[in-house]
């Protein structure tokens, strides 16, 4: 693995786990982590109840868009991570790939997200201690 990982979340509509994700990795790995998130079919926008759920704990994902799946988006990527949208990813030869299987929070109220918020950043921490641990110098 590079001195700089690359993570690739993936989800079906890109507005819920996948963004989720994207937002805890950020925040907890920093700049030791690139992160990326792609929809297979992506949503109009972020979900309403993921985004309160997130603002709750202080991580503001508003402003983000879904993004549609690329084969390039996954070839950039060292760690792909499905959420649901089963074999819509492509697969290369050298990339590392898991999948994460999370409760949809499309539809649900922001009480049904809570959990899936909660879970995806024990899947994060677990995902940084393996590619992206902190080094003291």
């Amino acid at each position: 693995m590079p001195d700089k990982p690359s993570v690739l979340f993936v989800c079906v509509h890109n507005a819920g786990r996948s963004q989720m994700a994207a937002a805890w990795l950020t925040h907890l790995a920093g700049d030791r982590v690139e992160v990326r998130s792609a929809g297979s079919n992506p949503g109009d926008a972020v979900n309403p109840a993921a985004v309160e759920a997130m603002a709750e704990i202080g991580i503001d994902i508003s402003a983000e868009t879904p993004r549609i799946l690329t084969v390039g988006t996954v070839k950039e990527s060292d760690v792909c991570i499905t959420m649901g949208c089963g074999d819509a990813c492509p697969v290369f030869p050298g990339k590392r790939y898991l999948d994460w299987k999370l409760d949809d929070p499309a539809g649900q109220a922001v009480a049904a997200v809570r959990p899936i918020r909660d879970e995806i950043k024990t899947l994060v921490e677990g995902l940084i201690k393996e590619i992206a641990p902190k080094t003291t110098a």
